[in-house]
């Protein structure tokens, strides 16, 4: 009876999310635009463009100024972070690519110590470039790839995955949790020794206009747009609201609700107090100040978005 009821209840949750009228930030500084000429001017040396993506959003918010600009040189698309996401519908993910002119795929976990995936790159790559022409590189035996995509989707991981599973030398990119760790523009790193293969890393660089609010608010969902900028209470909304869509309520055990919820004050209030998250102000009374202790629904909004991000609320598929 109590699931009948749980189901009679998860469907009667929002269709829709409402945006409430909102713009989401451009999240476009000056090394991004600085970022982008300099990668044009670089395409002469490459060989191969390398793009990466998260596997979550395998078609929301993938740069379009970079097909227009990069779609010169042979193109393979690398769906990252393939631990976190649901690959169930995977033939369709690849067929909607397809349509769009991008058959070279590749589903990697860059952080995983051994990623078989990532040894068919170097192979993949190399057959790819050899059935192209080189036009001037022809004689050049080496190759050189550039890593492009829009922040925090793992490039820099990928970049030392490579060198771990090729050269099995560790890290020579700095790895970070939050969008724009990659401040230098074009280092040339190497990745392989045979073939010699360089890569260029870039610096991430988003649209400077985003199609939609929904893909903008998947792209901060995945940490590609800092949270700050978009509001952690929106984002925390629009996650609980995407986990319902999709059937996955593993939030409801891990922060003990009694069930599914469709109501984010609800449930950020019940992640605060299973947390601690708490925090003292003051209310002003008929008989002078007190000093009253009320859920921190920022912290508790800050943690639900983490545990998304880290797996923690299960696999899950966004587009």
């Amino acid at each position: 009876m109590k699931l009948y009821q749980t189901l009679r209840n998860v469907a009667k949750f929002r269709p829709v999310f409402d945006f409430g009228g909102r713009e989401v930030a451009h999240w476009f500084p000056g090394h991004m635009a600085k970022g982008l000429k300099q990668m044009r001017a670089s395409l002469k040396s490459v060989d191969c463009i390398i793009e990466i993506h998260d596997a979550r959003i395998p078609l929301s918010g993938r740069n379009h100024v970079f097909q227009e600009t990069l779609d010169v040189r042979p193109h393979v698309l690398i769906l990252n972070k393939m631990d976190l996401a649901d690959l169930s519908n995977k033939q369709r993910i690849l067929k909607t690519l397809e349509k769009t002119g991008v058959r070279n795929v590749l589903f990697t976990d860059c952080l995983k110590q051994r990623d078989d995936n990532i040894k068919k790159l170097v192979p993949m790559v190399v057959d790819i470039i050899e059935s192209k022409p080189r036009f001037n590189r022809d004689e050049n035996t080496n190759y050189c790839l550039m890593v492009i995509g829009v922040p925090n989707v793992g490039k820099s991981s990928l970049i030392n995955s490579l060198r771990r599973t090729n050269l099995k030398k560790g890290r020579a990119s700095r790895v970070g949790g939050e969008p724009g760790i990659t401040k230098a523009v074009l280092t040339k790193i190497q990745v392989c020794e045979r073939p010699i293969m360089h890569l260029l890393d870039t610096p991430g660089v988003l649209p400077p206009k985003i199609e939609s609010v929904e893909k903008g608010m998947k792209l901060a969902l995945c940490g590609t747009i800092l949270d700050h900028l978009v509001g952690e209470d929106i984002i925390a909304d629009y996650l609980l609201y995407s986990l319902n869509r999709l059937g996955k309520f593993s939030y409801v055990e891990k922060y003990d609700l009694q069930e599914p919820s469709d109501d984010i004050q609800h449930v950020l209030k019940r992640i605060a107090v299973k947390l601690g998250k708490t925090q003292r102000v003051k209310a002003i009374t008929g008989v002078g100040n007190i000093t009253v202790t009320v859920p921190n629904y920022t912290a508790a909004a800050y943690d639900f978005i983490r545990a998304f991000r880290k797996g923690e609320l299960g696999q899950v598929m966004l587009d």
